[in-house]
């Protein structure tokens, strides 16, 4: 396991982060952090039964993560490898249970891999998305959260969306979600013991397109993700930290890569939207600052 030390902070920190979230909005061009990238004709056209990895990184969500890898055990993949790796820190126990758990059962076509980090380096979760990226050896890289589940035909429809393409970042054009649930809602409250493959009920969840390449929908091409890694020329989001970080970093990455990404049809995707965000190590004010942000932007994008 990688080491990793927490710095001291700088007074030049949060100006750091202001600055790499102007520069992300276009204002500065992106050469000047990442001068290249790997061209169309050096990404392999990869056509056949392809390896997809999927990155998911959790802190205090198991109830979401059992949803997530539930949908692999209940939907195995038929024409397609793959790697469900997930980030997790050795202090969240429950976190730890799931995964002793779900490695049990043994799915045809999917390799778990779980890769244990300390906390501070989880709390960037560019850190574990560009360690996944450099060590990945799959066709494409599926960097996503533990709220999103993978039903049927899903990742079948993803590698058949995904043959002879060289596009740096793709993304399914739509997902189905829930409403943005409150924290005493059933859904966000699964049977956690004894642990078991859990399902959700379809009837809750809405289709809602999608425009862009967001977080949990980053799809990148392996010999791209290989080739420059995550936000690795951003030293400042490759900075572990006592508390979690908003994960700004994911505009900073579609920004390095010059693209919003390439829509494409992937059936099966769906996310889980709630209001509170359990993996925050504020203060009580603070995250209900954050919940109460998280109701606006909703209301407002309708």
């Amino acid at each position: 396991m990688n080491e990793f030390k927490v710095p001291e902070p700088r007074w030049s920190d949060p100006l750091q982060g202001r600055f790499l979230r102007l520069a992300a909005s276009g204002l500065i061009p992106a050469r000047w952090f990442l001068p290249d990238l790997p061209g169309p004709e050096q990404r392999a056209a990869r056509e056949g039964r392809l390896h997809i990895e999927i990155v998911s990184h959790c802190w205090n969500y198991a109830h979401m993560l059992v949803y997530q890898l539930s949908s692999l055990v209940l939907f195995p993949p038929q024409n397609v490898d793959v790697t469900m790796t997930v980030y997790y820190g050795e202090e969240d126990g429950l976190t730890v249970a799931l995964l002793e758990h779900i490695a049990q059962h043994n799915v045809p076509g999917v390799r778990w891999n779980w890769q244990k980090l300390p906390r501070q380096a989880l709390f960037r979760r560019a850190i574990g998305r560009n360690l996944a990226a450099r060590e990945s050896t799959a066709d494409w890289v599926w960097f996503t959260d533990c709220d999103l589940l993978f039903r049927e035909g899903c990742l079948d429809g993803l590698a058949a969306a995904l043959q002879g393409r060289r596009d740096t970042l793709v993304f399914p054009s739509a997902e189905q979600c829930t409403a943005l649930l409150p924290p005493d809602a059933p859904l966000l409250s699964p049977v956690m013991a004894p642990l078991q493959v859990l399902d959700v009920d379809p009837g809750l969840f809405s289709r809602f397109p999608r425009d862009r390449a967001t977080g949990p929908l980053q799809i990148t091409h392996g010999d791209v993700a290989r080739a420059v890694g995550y936000c690795e020329s951003l030293p400042y989001y490759q900075r572990p930290s006592e508390t979690w970080c908003k994960a700004y970093e994911d505009r900073a990455f579609r920004w390095l890569l010059r693209t919003q990404g390439e829509p494409i049809e992937v059936p099966g995707v769906f996310r889980i939207r709630h209001v509170a965000k359990g993996r925050y190590t504020g203060s009580r004010l603070n995250t209900g600052v954050r919940s109460g942000l998280r109701r606006l932007v909703a209301r407002l994008k309708g």
